[in-house]
Parts: structure tokens; C-alpha cells; sequence
């Protein structure tokens, strides 16, 4: 049986190889964003309200080459970041990404994500994306990351789901006994992968499967043999996603791909049965749309909370008036007629909508703009908020 240290040691092996992700060094900030890794869209998500404050301190635990961490840097200029990761060769390409783009807020250690409580502080947003599926001991890691989280604090996971990677889990047991005792050699085995794929005939599943998902990006050696050769993987259901969960002692706040979520999306043409559904608990929900739907479920991605996490409530007209209204932080093409909102729709915005917007700066409330601008209604407020254009934050007490 292979010991939790020769793993540590073949997964440090693996990225010092193939660093990963493979992403350019860019000498200016990265394009576009993911809302998850901003503080004030994420919390938000959370709790529906806008943060108090921006100065945090945020946790990218496992940030590979650092592609996350730089974002999280430049989406929060005002936060104290911490990169960990277990790959020097990973590490060092991370540090330079983010010298190169100016993200001048981060602190990089070579540290074992078991290893966080060591860093002598707590974190107001952790994010772990893609790691804790490639630790010995999953349970173990994300306890350790729930000691560091601070009250109030969010807690942002990937981890791979097992019903979407069933043929990839069929190839890396390929791959695998082709290797033999050479498995550790992850250059042979990216050859022998790739040959592999080209062998098999146009109608096997495996290589269907790689043609229509996956093979635009393992066109690159780095993804290729972090899908295929990977030493360590635990993948999930929902049920044991749930039991990962539990054991963490966090609270779970929703799935960040919520529309995914959403029974309409596969029962919406059948009202009856979509009611049926709806009668189930939300866990009993889950697991619906993962037998229904096991393709899409190649991974989870989820806010975890450590109590207590204020929610706010936009339910009364009162409420939304005494807001102080904020533009959304990720809005691509702002200034203008036509935006992306976070989950890059398309937005029209009409010139009523791009002046109220425009005001939206978090320094008067919703009642105040609405008096600068009478032609606007609180329910065009509401439509801003609906789509994810604004965030609101509680007056001021």
C-alpha cells in the first residue's frame, strides 16, 4: 500500500514536471474575471449583501502556477493574499505571473495545504480549487482549512465529481497498467496516452468522449497529464460530497454554479413532475439532478461558511431604499450600452439603467439616486439586482 508521503512525493513530482495550469505569463492583468475569486461578488453570493470591508485576508490554497492567485490579487487590490503550494517548480512560475502583471499584494510560501495553521493567521475567503481530490487524506484538508477560516468567513472548493469523469477514470487505469512500474516516468506516460487515443477506433467511447470535452485543452502536455497521469484523485458523488462537507464542521452556503442546479433546466417541460421534484428535500434534489444528469457532473464547485453568516434580506421596499447600491465588480465591457454580467450574459442597458449604474458607487443610498433620477423606479432598481448588476450593502446604522 502506498504510504500518504510517497504520494505527497508523486504528486510534488507530477506539477514540477508539468507545472499546472499552463496559462502565459501576461505583462499586464489578466482578462476578464471569475466572480468567485472576487471578495465583494463572492461574499455577496453568500450572504446577499455587499462586505463591510475589502481589506481581508484571502487564502489561495494549492495555487499552482498561480493563474487564480492572480486574479485574486487584481480583483482585490485592497486584500492581504497568501498563495501555498506543494510544487516549487509551480511556485516559482506563480511568483513570476504575479510580478509580471504588478499584483503586488501576495505572499507565496512552499507549504503542504495540511500545513495552513502554520501560517500563524486566519482568512476571511479561502480558495481551494482543485486540490483537495489530490490529498491522501481529503477530510484532513479540509479540517485544516476550517481551523484558518476566520468566523464569518467563506470558503470556496472545486473538487472533482465521479459520474462525469467515468471514462477518464477509465483511461488513467489504462494508461496506468501500460505503464507498469514506469508510471512515475509522466513523460512516457503522456506518449503512451496519446497513442492511445490515436489507436482507438473514431467510435470508442473513451475518445468520443476526449473529442467533444476535453482534447481543445490537452492539446497541452500539462493538462493532458494532470487528467490522465495524475497519482492522486478521490472523485465524489453527492452523497460523499456531503460526507466531505460534514466533516469539515462548515456550514453549506450553495453551489457556485447554482444554475446548474436548477430542476427546470432538465423538468421544466413537465409541470407535474417538475412539482413532484420540488417535494423532495434539497439533498435528495442533488442527487436527482446527478442520476439524471451525469455528464455535467464532471466536478462541484461550493461556498462552505464558518457561523456566524449574517444573510440579508431585500424583501421590503424599505430595504432596498435605505441600500447603499454598488456596481456589480465584475461587469465586462462597462462603460456602455451592451455589458457581460458575471456569468458573462449579455446585458442591453438602456440610458436610464447605465445612469443609475453609473451612480452606483457605494456612496449614497438607492432612495438618494432614485431622488436624483425620478424617472428611475425601485423596480428597475430590482431588475439591476436581479441580473447581477449591482450589490447592495445595509445602510449604515
Amino acid at each position: 500500500m502506498t504510504s500518504a508521503a510517497e504520494i505527497t512525493a508523486a504528486v510534488r513530482q507530477l506539477y514540477n514536471t508539468y507545472p499546472f495550469p499552463p496559462e502565459p505569463i501576461l505583462d499586464e492583468p489578466p482578462p476578464g474575471y471569475n466572480w468567485r475569486w472576487s471578495w465583494p461578488a463572492a461574499y455577496s453570493f453568500c450572504t446577499g449583501a455587499y462586505p463591510s470591508r475589502l481589506d481581508v485576508a484571502i487564502l489561495d490554497a494549492g495555487c499552482g502556477t498561480g493563474v487564480g492567485t492572480e486574479y485574486l490579487a487584481h480583483l482585490n487590490p485592497h486584500a492581504r493574499i497568501t498563495a501555498i503550494d506543494l510544487s516549487e517548480g509551480a511556485l516559482e512560475i506563480a511568483q513570476e505571473r504575479c510580478r509580471r502583471s504588478a499584483a503586488c499584494n501576495v505572499q507565496f510560501q512552499h507549504r503542504s495545504l495540511y500545513d495552513v495553521a502554520e501560517l500563524g493567521q486566519t482568512f476571511d475567503m479561502i480558495n481551494c480549487v482543485g486540490v483537495l481530490h489530490h490529498l491522501p487524506d481529503p477530510q484532513r484538508g479540509i479540517q485544516a482549512l476550517a481551523e484558518v477560516l476566520a468566523p464569518g468567513g467563506i470558503l470556496h472548493v472545486f473538487v472533482y465529481g465521479e459520474l462525469g469523469r467515468w471514462e477518464i477514470k477509465l483511461m488513467q487505469r489504462a494508461i496506468a497498467l501500460l505503464q507498469g512500474a514506469e508510471r512515475g516516468n509522466y513523460r512516457q506516460g503522456v506518449t503512451l496516452g496519446r497513442q492511445l487515443f490515436a489507436a482507438l477506433p473514431e467510435n470508442n467511447r473513451l475518445k468520443k468522449r476526449e473529442q467533444e470535452r476535453w482534447s481543445l485543452e490537452n492539446q497541452r502536455d500539462e493538462c493532458f497529464a494532470d487528467m490522465y497521469l495524475h497519482p492522486q484523485e478521490i472523485d465524489y458523488t453527492i452523497s460523499s460530497l456531503f460526507e466531505l462537507i460534514a466533516a469539515s464542521g462548515l456550514e453549506f452556503v450553495g453551489f457556485s454554479n447554482p444554475r446548474l442546479w436548477q430542476l427546470e433546466r432538465l423538468l421544466g417541460s413537465q409541470p407535474e413532475l417538475l412539482a413532484r421534484a420540488q417535494q423532495l428535500s434539497l439533498h435528495e434534489q442533488y442527487q436527482l439532478m446527478e442520476a439524471l444528469d451525469p455528464e455535467a457532473m464532471t466536478h462541484y464547485e461550493f461556498f462552505l461558511a464558518k457561523p456566524p453568516l449574517q444573510r440579508q434580506d431585500w424583501s421590503t421596499d424599505a430595504q432596498v431604499l435605505a441600500a447603499i447600491p454598488h456596481r456589480h465588480p465584475c461587469l465586462d465591457g462597462w462603460p456602455g450600452a451592451c455589458v457581460f454580467n458575471c456569468h458573462y450574459d449579455v446585458i442591453y442597458l438602456s440610458a436610464a439603467e447605465q445612469q443609475f449604474l453609473a451612480a452606483a458607487t457605494g456612496a449614497a443610498s438607492v432612495g438618494e439616486l432614485l431622488a436624483q433620477q425620478p424617472t428611475f423606479s425601485l423596480n428597475q432598481v430590482r431588475s439591476l439586482l436581479k441580473r447581477e448588476l449591482i450589490l447592495l450593502s445595509p445602510a449604515k446604522e
